[in-house]
């Protein structure tokens, strides 16, 4: 009788424990029921949603919670969604993250991509037209330059950076500099004339927005021709850029965090198709990041913005 007691009285003891312990852990949950996926819009909403859904479908698998995704408007939304504490994961380019960081946005950086080659790293170029007589952005004097936002680290900061230590003033240089609002947008400028050159990411010769747009036969000339990677040429390439950062809001639990750093670390294998889709099977699994390692790029929209006083 004695030791049936203290048998039944250590399983009502386990489970009040197990139930403590899954209270505990689900707490995260209740105050979180939605969790917010934000990505800046490097391609047009459609591309994103086609590329992402299906990633944030199996967050919302791995985290129990519903998970939305959010393509933001501008670079700008991202950092003013995570500011206001509506966004909790933000998808973030190197520049637009250390922007948020810069105007004090409790954001931190916990996951990086990993290029097919084990790099982290990618370029800003100046695409023009093959056909155009352009070799340099010296030749380029009177054309009209093409970017992408103002927090874009390839198709703004880096290119005005470039531009300086060229000796080159964009806004004496070119006859007009245009903001197409994603990189996307920006080849398509460069593309129908709009513009005559455009600042753009480049990964590899075959990892770029150039090539992603290509291979849907997104590129047509002004005449409606359809357009190959043979109709572009790079002018200039920059040093190496620190691959953007996945960042969550530094105030989230730490339980809420450690799922969500896991889920994203666990992606590539176990929903191999969601993370293949997101980058066309180029990238190879997420690696951890921390959030020192933007602290260059932090200096060099440092420098961008003193070259905009100066001008005013």
């Amino acid at each position: 009788m004695i030791n049936r007691r203290i048998a039944l009285a250590a399983a009502f003891a386990a489970g009040v424990l197990g139930n403590v312990s899954g209270a505990m852990a689900q707490d995260w949950r209740a105050k979180y029921p939605e969790v917010v996926f934000a990505r800046i819009p490097e391609e047009n909403a459609s591309s994103i949603t086609d590329k992402f859904q299906p990633f944030v479908d199996y967050l919302s698998k791995e985290l129990r919670v519903k998970v939305t995704l959010r393509i933001a408007n501008d670079y700008a939304a991202v950092i003013e969604g995570q500011r206001a504490g509506t966004v909790h994961i933000g998808s973030y380019g190197s520049a637009s993250f250390a922007r948020a960081r810069l105007t004090g946005v409790k954001t931190d950086a916990f996951a990086i991509e990993v290029n097919a080659d084990g790099t982290k790293g990618y370029h800003s170029v100046f695409f023009v037209l093959a056909k155009s007589p352009y070799k340099s952005v010296a030749d380029l004097k009177g054309k009209n330059l093409g970017l992408v936002d103002p927090n874009s680290t390839s198709g703004n900061n880096v290119p005005r950076f470039e531009l300086d230590k060229a000796g080159i003033d964009p806004d004496k240089h070119f006859g007009k500099v245009v903001y197409a609002g994603s990189h996307e947008n920006a080849l398509l400028a460069l593309a129908q004339g709009t513009v005559d050159v455009a600042a753009n990411q480049w990964t590899a010769e075959d990892d770029s927005t150039l090539v992603s747009m290509l291979g849907k036969g997104m590129l047509k000339s002004a005449d409606g021709v359809v357009m190959k990677k043979e109709d572009f040429r790079i002018i200039h390439k920059s040093e190496p850029i620190l691959n953007g950062p996945y960042a969550y809001l530094s105030d989230l639990p730490s339980d809420m965090k450690a799922d969500i750093a896991r889920a994203f670390f666990e992606a590539a294998t176990k929903d191999k198709a969601a993370f293949d889709k997101m980058y066309d099977g180029k990238k190879k699994p997420f690696e951890a990041a921390k959030t020192p390692q933007w602290d260059d790029t932090i200096k060099l929209i440092q420098f961008v913005d003193d070259l905009r006083k100066k001008k005013s």
